[in-house]
């Protein structure tokens, strides 16, 4: 599933970029090198921090889900914290990004109960899949309180998953929305990958 994604993605690129060497955020250009998808490409590495610059986010409220207010992009500068110091709201991001590792939307909360950042989303895999879904969440999420919640539902095709960024590999507190964002889009790729490295 990356793999035609990710090619089809390149294809878009090369005729964009119209240069020797291809410039890709971190996660796709490791994937091209590590399957050796890239022997006749020269690579760069694009800053992170642009990755969800034209996403399509808002802050909503947690007992309604109405949207508060649509964001720009500036929005994902804020620090995590803030979703600490407005208990009420949860930001919801879609992206293309998202979109080319199978993943619906991506919303983000503060737990009132376990003081965890709380990361809910629809993953777009088959039901035969469970297994490796969930060897993987539990050896990639750390720490002894990490928990996740995933199920598939038959109405929409897809797996519900719930999991603490607190117990992914790179979370702090300091970090900013857009920095949080960026290493669910990791965390994702990579559980997308382990599920595709299963396939073969």
């Amino acid at each position: 599933m990356i793999k035609d994604h990710i090619q089809q993605y390149i294809l878009e690129q090369q005729s964009i970029q119209k240069s020797e060497t291809l410039t890709l955020f971190k996660e796709e250009k490791e994937y091209l090198e590590k399957n050796r998808l890239s022997d006749n490409l020269q690579l760069s590495e694009k800053d992170p921090s642009i990755r969800f610059s034209d996403a399509y986010i808002e802050r909503c409220d947690k007992e309604t889900e109405n949207m508060i207010k649509n964001e720009s992009s500036s929005f994902l500068a804020q620090r995590l914290d803030y979703l600490k110091k407005h208990k009420n709201e949860f930001v919801y991001l879609e992206s293309n990004w998202f979109d080319l590792i199978g993943v619906e939307a991506v919303s983000v909360e503060a737990d009132d109960v376990f003081e965890t950042y709380d990361v809910m989303l629809g993953l777009k895999l088959q039901k035969k899949f469970e297994k490796v879904l969930k060897d993987h969440l539990n050896s990639q999420l750390y720490g002894d309180e990490a928990k996740f919640d995933l199920m598939f539902s038959l109405e929409d095709g897809l797996w519900n998953l719930n999991f603490a960024l607190n117990y992914v590999e790179g979370f702090n507190e300091d970090i900013t929305i857009g920095e949080a964002f960026q290493l669910i889009y990791r965390f994702l790729f990579q559980l997308v990958e382990a599920v595709e490295g299963e396939r073969k």
